[in-house]
């Protein structure tokens, strides 16, 4: 259950509880299960509880797939329930160290621009869109809330558009404009006697809702399975039925490849690889009461694989290394 579901839908503390149960069951997916109990933590006021999760993580922050995400988040909780100072320090700490993720920068911005700090929410958005998106190239996915976030302060501050403004005005695809829906005035057309005005504003908020919808609709990426060269070895080797689906490693790691071009072409945002292993795999099946020989389970191994957080983003960032787990850089291999 995600975290948006609505209050009077459910127990938010008892749904942290069953997600610290399943933690445990589940170590490798430790960090994205805590996360979620920590969301819930924070809906049910419980902000303490979900400091301690945070701080619980961080314990570990070697083996987290994303500490400045975990960061971000415990200083976005502090400073809501009175600890304007260390969450002040963890935001700057997380600025001197510049994560190459977009998420964390969103989170310390927007905690930023809640508290009225709407010059220092732009500085960050900004700071963040001089490391991640240094060309005009197409932005990934994950970026674009970086982009809307700034074009929203930016308004707020009643700056002038720049090319990151209207490369957030290129992206957007809602009938109604981002200058439309990030007008300071707005909140005053609310109090407004002129059912003109009030139409208006209906009609941006119905358009807001249908963003948001359209977001959480998608809360995990459209993700691609990945076999390394070992693991395809062995399932191959365990279960020699799934040689049509893989006739060579090779061949595996080109179709990867234009699989997701050919998603990236048809317009699916939101695209990820997930790296499978042979035990793992074989504890899907038995759980869905099925054989490993079963091509038809490789898909739902993948989505759920996405669903425990494994994804890793694709096309990787500009200088990364590629997805295969070669040495070489993406732009030099896979995305020659």
């Amino acid at each position: 259950m995600r975290p948006d579901t609505p209050a009077e839908n459910v127990d938010h503390t008892a749904e942290a509880a069953r997600l610290e149960r399943t933690a445990g069951l589940y170590p490798e997916d430790a960090e994205t299960l805590l996360l979620r109990a920590a969301a819930h933590l924070e809906l049910s006021g419980d902000r303490p509880a979900a400091t301690a999760l945070y701080d619980r993580l961080l314990l570990s922050a070697d083996s987290l797939d994303s500490p400045s995400l975990v960061r971000a988040l415990k200083a976005s909780n502090l400073w809501e329930y009175g600890h304007e100072a260390e969450a002040r320090a963890i935001i700057d700490g997380l600025r001197a160290t510049t994560p190459a993720d977009p998420a964390p920068w969103v989170i310390i911005a927007e905690a930023l621009e809640s508290h009225d700090e709407l010059e220092a929410a732009e500085e960050t958005f900004t700071q963040a869109a001089r490391l991640l998106l240094p060309d005009s190239t197409e932005p990934p996915y994950a970026a674009h809330p970086l982009l809307y976030g700034r074009h929203r302060v930016r308004r707020m501050l009643g700056l002038a558009h720049d090319d990151w403004d209207t490369l957030a005005d290129t992206l957007h695809t809602s009938p109604v404009s981002l200058d439309e829906l990030h007008d300071p005035k707005r909140v005053w057309s609310l109090g407004s006697e002129n059912p003109a005005e009030l139409l208006a504003e209906i009609s941006r908020l119905r358009a807001e809702l249908g963003a948001y919808r359209e977001a959480l609709s998608r809360p995990f990426p459209v993700a691609v399975l990945h076999w390394p060269a070992p693991e395809l070895t062995e399932l191959l080797a365990a279960y020699p039925a799934l040689a049509t689906e893989y006739p060579s490693h090779e061949a595996h790691l080109s179709t990867i490849e234009s699989s997701l071009r050919e998603l990236a072409t048809s317009g699916t945002p939101n695209l990820g690889i997930v790296t499978g292993t042979v035990p793992s795999y074989e504890a899907f099946a038995a759980s869905e009461g099925s054989t490993p020989s079963d091509p038809t389970l490789l898909p739902q191994y993948a989505t759920t694989l996405a669903a425990r957080g494994r994804a890793v983003a694709w096309p990787p960032q500009r200088g990364a290394v590629c997805w295969c787990g070669s040495p070489d850089s993406y732009e030099v291999c896979h995305g020659a």
